[in-house]
C-alpha cells in the first residue's frame, strides 16, 4: 500500500494516494450498500443533488477516479461501488461552499488545508444522518481507505485532535456550539423527501 507521507506543514487530515491495488474495495460500505434515496435526500437538503452513475462508466468529476466520487458544480456523481465515506466528502466540500462558488467547481474542490480538516469532521456528521451508515462506519472506513491523521486514526483526530476543524465548522453555521449537526430546514426548493432517522432538523443557517 502506498501512502503520502504526512507533511509537516499541512493539518491533522491528511488524504493519501493508495494504488488501485491496494484500495480495500468491498471492506468499505458503498452506495449500492444503503438506501440511495436516503442519500439523495441528505444531499438535497443542503441544494445539492445526487447523481447515480452506471456500473462500470467512469464517474465525472471525480479527483482521485475508479470508484471515487466526483463533483461539479452542485451535483455529486457515485456509482454503486463508490465509498460512502467518498461521496460525504465530496459532499462536504460543497456543503461548505456558498452557491456562487460552487457553480464553478469542478472535480478539485479545494486547495485549503483548513476546509480539508473540517470536511474530514462534517463527512462523520454526516454519517450519522444517513440509516445504516453512522459515524463510527465513516470514521473505520476513512482509515480503512487511506486517510492519514496526527494522532493515527479518524477517529482520534475526531475526538481529540480538530479543535481547529470544529471552529471552523461553528463559525460557517454547519454544527452548533455543541458540536451537532445543523442540517438545514427542508424548503420548497430543497424538499426531496426525509433524510431519515437521525437526522436532525434545525433552523436553516444564514
Amino acid at each position: 500500500m502506498r501512502r503520502t507521507e504526512p507533511d509537516p506543514q499541512s493539518g491533522p487530515a491528511q488524504r493519501a494516494e493508495l494504488d488501485e491495488a491496494a484500495r480495500p474495495g468491498e471492506e468499505v460500505l458503498q452506495l449500492r450498500d444503503i438506501a440511495f434515496a436516503d442519500a439523495h435526500a441528505l444531499l438535497a437538503r443542503y441544494d445539492l443533488q445526487l447523481e447515480r452513475v452506471a456500473d462500470g462508466d467512469a464517474i465525472p468529476g471525480s479527483y482521485w477516479g475508479d470508484s471515487e466520487a466526483g463533483v461539479i458544480a452542485s451535483v455529486v456523481h457515485a456509482r454503486g461501488d463508490t465509498p460512502v465515506h467518498s461521496l460525504l466528502h465530496e459532499a462536504c466540500h460543497l456543503i461548505v461552499l456558498p452557491p456562487e462558488r460552487r457553480a464553478a467547481v469542478h472535480t478539485d474542490a479545494t486547495d485549503s488545508v483548513q476546509e480539508e480538516d473540517a470536511v474530514c469532521l462534517l463527512q462523520a456528521l454526516l454519517g450519522d444522518a444517513l440509516p445504516g451508515v453512522g459515524r463510527a462506519r465513516v470514521l473505520a472506513d476513512m482509515d480503512a481507505w487511506g486517510y492519514t491523521f496526527r494522532l493515527g486514526s479518524a477517529a482520534a483526530y475526531f475526538e481529540h485532535d480538530a479543535e481547529a476543524a470544529w471552529a471552523w465548522l461553528i463559525a460557517r453555521g454547519l454544527v452548533d456550539a455543541d458540536r451537532q449537526l445543523r442540517i438545514p430546514a427542508r424548503t420548497g426548493r430543497n424538499h426531496q423527501g426525509d433524510a431519515g432517522q437521525g437526522a436532525s432538523t434545525p433552523p436553516s443557517r444564514e
